[in-house]
């Protein structure tokens, strides 16, 4: 069986588009598990159509990840956000991968979805990362590895999704599957990617602290190597390629302020210094 666990908070107008796309899955061994925090709109009511394992748990998405899996009784399990859906074979996919080749873990890549502006460049951002290992993140496990591991890091919120995969890839192999997720971005806008990208590295100082050599890729947004090695996109659509250098920027500001909001520029700057070191 796999387990797909879905963390929600007031997501009432996405989550019945990823419930739809896990019960049209060709793969039938599945069960759904939903880990609410505290929504105060229909969220729970939608998804108690399609599960009765409804939780509520909080106060962020890594403890809401670690007790659905907690819960969970499938083999596998999946780690979902509202906002994706999956395309109808990927768990399938899955599953033979990861008995094929051994694995304990995988990748499914993903794609952005929407027409709005910012979903237009997030897309011409993911295009890029396809086969990188730096970026990409494994949500799908192996449950007994997954406990192994402790789960997320519940001490941090977005960057959650490098640290366990990265912990997990020292000891195991992390597949890659074939088949794709989708993820639903016609809601961001500019102002919410910027609030975003403050919270989050605000939030993953200690993920800087804890993983100092991966800083320099991960954390560098503005002079990644993918984007020298896709160049040919930025000439192909050249107003796309300066919209989305435009936003890294923003992005780049944004989470330098919210990094050191959470730590100060002592540590800022002591972080940045021992990342350096380290690549050295």
């Amino acid at each position: 069986m796999i387990s797909v666990i879905i963390t929600t908070k007031n997501n009432e107008l996405i989550l019945r588009g990823l419930l739809e796309s896990v019960k049209k899955q060709t793969y039938e061994k599945i069960e759904i598990i939903v880990v609410d925090n505290n929504s105060v709109d229909k969220t729970k009511q939608i998804a108690s159509e399609y599960t009765k394992k409804v939780f509520n748990k909080g106060p962020e998405r890594s403890v809401q990840r670690n007790f659905g899996v907690e819960k969970a009784i499938g083999k596998y399990v999946v780690i979902l956000d509202s906002d994706m859906r999956l395309s109808k074979e990927v768990l399938e996919n899955c599953k033979q991968i990861v008995q094929r080749d051994r694995v304990k873990a995988l990748v499914i890549p993903e794609k952005t979805v929407g027409d709005n502006f910012i979903a237009k460049v997030r897309r011409f951002e993911r295009e890029m990362y396809e086969g990188d290992s730096e970026i990409e993140v494994a949500r799908f496990f192996e449950r007994k590895v997954f406990l192994e591991f402790g789960g997320y890091d519940t001490k941090l919120t977005g960057p959650e999704d490098y640290d366990l995969p990265y912990r997990i890839s020292k000891k195991y192999m992390i597949g890659r599957a074939d088949k794709y997720l989708y993820h639903d971005e016609s809601d961001l806008n500019l102002g919410k990617l910027l609030g975003k990208k403050f919270y989050y590295a605000k939030n993953g100082a200690r993920y800087a602290q804890k993983h100092p050599e991966l800083v320099r890729s991960q954390g560098n947004l503005l002079f990644r190597k993918v984007y020298l090695r896709h160049w040919k996109k930025f000439i192909k659509n050249p107003v796309l390629g300066l919209s989305f250098i435009f936003v890294r920027v923003l992005e780049t500001i944004f989470a330098i302020f919210g990094f050191i909001s959470a730590v100060g520029m002592i540590k800022f700057v002591r972080v940045l210094y021992k990342s350096i070191k380290v690549k050295k």
